[in-house]
């Protein structure tokens, strides 16, 4: 029975479930998938959302589909390992979700009104999700965000739930103005241990800074690393048609070649 809907090409879902069920069988099971546990798989887990993520901003949408599968092999490989520990099953994660989701659009399956404006909305879900964190005997206004989230990312979600209990900078000005203050305190610092605290304060203010410019610092700075590989790279093919490469070059050299497309980005963007 097991073995027909492995090679099913219609198994769907089901044929997932069995198959990370074979490949976590203690005895006829695959050796490396059978000494996983939640920790070791975690940060595969990660790397895929990423992947995912990746390949919407290239809109590889060729890729998409198979990334989104390797990320819902991370969720029913969890589920696996809690299945075997006696934790929970896959239902009960699918069900979990589907209640939440329910619960969080009572516009949309209850008998409240649709006729709210998107800000309505976001304030109605924070509402709701502060009512579960309540029920969960959540006590602190931090508790509950992740910490296994990119620290970027998690910085600014810190300093939303600070900010609704009125702990923030009125305006970006005083963000700014403690963005030079840390910039100085890092020139300043001395020994390593100092050196990483003020950096790491620098980055926090800098987050606080894209929050309130409401801007994705994750996003923000992977447009500057493609920015900047965009750049390198036409430093390299510019060397290239001089049959030479970056190490046969200077920084002066360099420089005035990133200059330059740096001027070629301007210009494509003003036409």
């Amino acid at each position: 029975m097991s073995d027909d809907l492995v090679h099913d090409p219609k198994g769907g879902m089901p044929r997932l479930i069995e198959i990370m069920r074979r490949l976590r069988d203690p005895q006829t099971g695959c050796p490396w998938d059978i000494e996983q546990d939640f920790a070791s798989i975690a940060p595969y887990t990660i790397e895929e959302a990423y992947e995912v993520a990746d390949a919407i901003e290239r809109q590889a949408w060729d890729e998409l589909k198979g990334e989104l599968g390797d990320l819902l092999l991370q969720s029913v490989y969890h589920t696996q390992m809690a299945d075997e520990a006696g934790l929970f099953t896959f239902d009960d994660v699918a069900n979990a979700i589907s209640d939440k989701m329910v619960a969080r659009h009572p516009h949309v399956f209850g008998d409240e009104s649709r006729d709210k404006s998107a800000e309505q909305q976001v304030q109605d879900w924070e509402r709701i999700k502060a009512a579960e964190r309540a029920g969960q005997k959540q006590r602190g206004v931090l508790d509950g965000v992740a910490k296994g989230l990119p620290a970027l990312m998690r910085a600014v979600k810190l300093q939303k739930r600070a900010a609704r209990v009125g702990f923030d900078w009125p305006s970006t000005d005083e963000v700014i103005d403690k963005l030079v203050e840390e910039a100085d305190e890092l020139r300043h610092a001395t020994d390593p241990d100092h050196i990483r605290e003020e950096f790491g304060d620098l980055l926090f203010v800098v987050a606080n800074l894209a929050r309130h410019l409401d801007i994705d610092p994750e996003e923000a700075l992977r447009g500057a690393n493609a920015k900047f590989v965009r750049r390198f790279e036409a430093i390299e093919a510019a060397l290239a048609r001089q049959g030479r490469r970056p190490e046969d070059s200077d920084l002066a050299e360099m420089d005035a070649l990133w200059d330059a497309a740096k001027a070629r980005d301007k210009a494509s963007r003003n036409t």
